[in-house]
């Protein structure tokens, strides 16, 4: 296929980091044709941001409070529909603006890839005859599309909701009003479930017309699932499809080489599983369509004229070479680039003071942490205001958030409505559980520390914009960075990054940087070996099935490198080889102990 355009003039979109740091983006590039996607996971920081625009634009506001029992699928309806009419604002100013040097619209055709409406602006430049040029700036003026407008779901952040104590019917629960809330907007662009299939939430797709094809066979609303493997994008698409959903578009994410939560999927890489998408996407795409067709047909539908089904790839993807093995090796429909934006401020919210610390961080200033409540690894960058504030209430004998929010709630081990692990109210519980049960004294501080790690994101992940705006400049800020932020350090511009992605100029300031790919491996060893020495503690439960697994999984991708390398250049080749021979032996060294022993 190769490097080619699709769904838009941009090959790339930005994906959502955290809660607040992509909360309004759409408002800042949207214009320029960039697709970006908003969490819509707290309502809270939704409201306030709706205050702080309707205030910015000189609008009246009228809260929905925390009395309304609909209130998030409210809340989110209302910020979703301002996001859309601020920039459908900001589209008819750059469409009216002149062809002249740092204009909006100028803005807009400079940025783009080198491909077919570059060189028309190209040409558009070159042309002498004035009338002509009017005539083609007519022409652009037309195909200057916005960026979409898309939103996340954690269909795992599900809560129940409960007044006075009664739960509420599940459509008030997190995930589900949250689909509401974007289903009763009036954006025509995506919503990204993430985090594995949610039955309730998938099914009540099915309940908004918005979700069907229109009388022109058109979708006003998306559905994009973004995945670790091919076996979890099969198992959700089919689910979806026998409902008479279509799933436009699959994000494969590295399990491990991403930021904020790291889903990861026993070992299987990148690489090996976009070889099978590539070797398969058309008689899965057949497949597929025949069971949504008949799916529609039961439901006495019309079917959609569209249906199409993009693969596109995040997580790691540093280069721009890299960039364009995606799509000329893998023949993906586009990429995802979001740590590297951490360090644009135009385009997402980071306050000063944590842009410092983004721009110098090292590899050893981002680790795979405990501090999600879930109980799901998560990337976070080290010695922020969020944890230095963690630290100080551990200290002070007074562990654990106050849990103003919460929508993390899951665990009830010690209660009957369920309560946040990060909570002061959780970790008292279990702390004193530890103490009372005889933990092992040689392992009881990993299993203190264990506890004590968890963090509150609900809150700090959204610190960052309310100091940055001025809404909350006493914020706590936790950073949920990638490991690829080591290799960048550059306060760049937002022609800056895209220059980088496309390949113009380079903002590389690690020269030694290791492939993509290598340093997904790389994580994975790592993280095995943290996870043996848990074992080691009594923290994990990690089954010998599942580490043969793991194994198994990773030579298959060391396998697949090795062949890939052929396609290299020769200098790219030779190192690359090096360091995949490297990580082989540290493989060989992790599993040899347990490969005698199950032998034995």
């Amino acid at each position: 296929m190769g490097y080619t355009q699709a769904g838009g003039p941009h090959l790339f979109h930005i994906p959502i980091m955290g809660t607040g740091f992509t909360i309004d983006t759409p408002v800042r590039i949207a214009r320029y044709g960039l697709n970006s996607v908003m969490s819509i996971g707290d309502d809270n920081l939704m409201e306030q941001m709706r205050e702080y625009y309707c205030k910015q634009l000189d609008r009246s506001f009228t809260g929905i409070p925390d009395s309304e029992i609909d209130r998030r699928a409210l809340r989110i309806t209302a910020y979703l529909n301002l996001i859309r009419e601020m920039v459908a604002d900001s589209v008819e100013k750059l469409k009216t603006s002149p062809f002249e040097p740092k204009s909006e619209i100028t803005r807009y055709f400079e940025m783009l890839p080198d491909l077919d409406l570059k060189q028309s602006y190209k040409d558009m430049l070159s042309t002498t005859d004035p009338v002509r040029k009017a005539e083609l700036q007519k022409e652009l003026r037309l195909k200057a599309v916005p960026g979409d407008i898309d939103v996340n779901i954690m269909t795992k952040v599900d809560r129940d909701q409960y007044l006075r104590g009664e739960k509420l019917p599940p459509e008030y629960a997190a995930a589900m009003a949250g689909l509401r809330g974007f289903a009763k907007s009036d954006l025509t662009s995506s919503i990204i479930f993430s985090a594995g299939i949610n039955r309730r939430v998938y099914s009540y797709i099915s309940s908004f017309e918005d979700f069907f094809p229109d009388e022109e066979g058109r979708f006003r609303k998306r559905v994009i699932l973004k995945v670790s493997d091919f076996r979890s994008a099969k198992v959700q698409g089919k689910f979806l499809a026998k409902k008479g959903i279509w799933v436009s578009e699959y994000r494969i994410e590295s399990g491990i080489n991403c930021g904020g939560h790291a889903f990861l999927a026993d070992g299987q890489l990148m690489g090996p599983i976009l070889e099978e998408i590539r070797l398969r996407r058309k008689e899965w795409a057949e497949e597929l369509g025949e069971m949504y067709s008949n799916a529609l047909g039961s439901l006495d539908r019309r079917p959609a004229a569209d249906l199409s089904m993009k693969f596109t790839v995040q997580g790691g993807i540093g280069t721009a070479e890299e960039n364009r093995l995606m799509f000329d090796r893998y023949e993906v429909d586009g990429t995802g680039w979001a740590t590297p934006f951490l360090l644009v401020p135009e385009v997402t919210n980071v306050d000063d003071a944590h842009l410092k610390k983004l721009s110098e961080a090292g590899d050893d200033d981002v680790y795979l942490s405990n501090c999600s409540p879930l109980g799901i690894p998560f990337w976070a960058l080290r010695n922020t205001a969020s944890e230095q504030t963690r630290i100080k209430r551990a200290e002070a004998g007074r562990p654990g958030s106050p849990c103003p929010k919460g929508f993390l709630v899951s665990n009830t081990d010690y209660t009957d409505v369920p309560i946040c692990r990060a909570s002061r109210k959780y970790q008292k519980l279990k702390l004193d559980h530890i103490s009372s049960n005889g933990t092992a004294p040689d392992h009881l501080q990993e299993h203190v520390d264990d506890v004590l790690a968890r963090t509150c994101l609900c809150e700090d992940l959204a610190g960052s914009v309310l100091i940055k705006l001025g809404i909350n400049p006493g914020a706590q800020t936790s950073v949920c960075c990638g490991p690829n932020i080591a290799n960048f350090s550059k306060i760049a511009t937002l022609e800056e990054m895209i220059d980088h992605i496309y390949g113009r100029i380079s903002l590389l300031t690690n020269p030694d940087r290791p492939h993509m790919f290598l340093r997904e491996l790389a994580l994975n060893i790592d993280y095995m070996r943290s996870e043996l020495k848990k074992v080691s503690e009594g923290l994990s439960e990690m089954t010998s099935r599942r580490l043969d697994r793991y194994q198994e999984n990773i030579l298959t991708g060391i396998e697949h490198y090795r062949q890939l390398a052929d396609e290299f250049s020769a200098e790219q080749k030779e190192r690359f080889l090096e360091e995949l021979k490297v990580l082989h032996n540290d493989l060989n060294d992790l599993f040899s102990p347990l490969n005698s022993l199950q032998t034995v």
